[in-house]
């Protein structure tokens, strides 16, 4: 896959993209064009048959995402503001949550704001010990607007991101673990070989699965949950990846899927 992103450094090896958010002169803030830049590859990578699961980091040793660019918006409007917020979500965050391939945040530093927004709209997270979470939005008069206050309280408790998101406290890597925020935490010089090695299981199992799986999850908490989990299920059984899974359990061998 060519790297024609101003502000990203993708990598494909294995099937797995690392996908390194670059902008370390401002912290990796997310400013229009790399938004943009992600918008474009996350519709490329769902297309690209060499991409079966993607990490996301960011540049430096820092930063995943410090936040926004204020800059950008400080002069909006409330319509102006109405569409930032719904614009974003269209284009990069509910298109990460909604992604048929596994997106899988490696936090490797500051993860403010909107960067801890598109943390938590990636699939799972992984941290680094430095890494330091949280949402400040209210310090600026405003609340999240990328999603924070809806994915915060599905992924901590309604209680606790209420506390988080009025007082705008930062949480560290371990509390994040303790809870539930990040799945783990490792020293920041392993952070992406964990993270590829995670990518590196995911790859190896059925893709049109995987697929069906992340959109079941995502449903979970909505009232047709159960009944896509029953309609994908059946679907699956008409993939060829079923039918490779199941004799290959039979046989006793690794199943061999496209």
């Amino acid at each position: 896959m060519e790297n024609n992103y101003d502000n990203l450094i993708v990598e494909v090896e294995n099937k797995i993209a690392l996908v390194t958010l670059n902008r370390p002169q401002a912290l990796n803030a997310l400013n229009k064009d790399l938004l943009e830049d992600l918008s474009n590859f996350l519709t490329n990578a769902n297309s690209n048959d060499e991409i079966r699961a993607i990490i996301l980091t960011g540049s430096g040793e820092k930063s995943f995402v410090a936040g926004a660019d204020i800059k950008e918006f400080a002069n909006f409007d409330g319509h102006q503001g109405e569409q930032l917020a719904a614009k974003g979500q269209e284009n990069v965050f509910d298109k990460v949550e909604n992604l048929t391939k596994p997106v899988i945040a490696a936090v490797n530093g500051f993860a403010l704001g909107g960067g801890l927004e598109l943390a938590m709209a990636s699939h799972f997270r992984i941290a680094s010990t430095n890494a330091k979470l949280g949402l400040p939005e209210v310090t600026l008069g405003l609340i999240p607007g990328y999603g924070g206050t809806q994915r915060l309280p599905k992924l901590i408790g309604k209680g606790r991101a209420m506390q988080a998101i009025m007082t705008a406290d930062m949480f560290t890597a371990d509390r994040a673990y303790e809870m539930g925020l990040v799945n783990e935490v490792v020293e920041q010089a392993e952070l992406i070989n964990r993270a590829k090695e995670i990518a590196g299981k995911i790859v190896k199992n059925s893709s049109v699965a995987i697929r069906h799986a992340i959109k079941a999850i995502n449903a979970s908490d909505k009232d047709n949950g159960f009944e896509i989990e029953i309609q994908s299920f059946g679907n699956l059984f008409d993939e060829d990846d079923f039918k490779e899974g199941t004799t290959a359990f039979i046989e006793k061998r690794k199943p061999n899927f496209n």
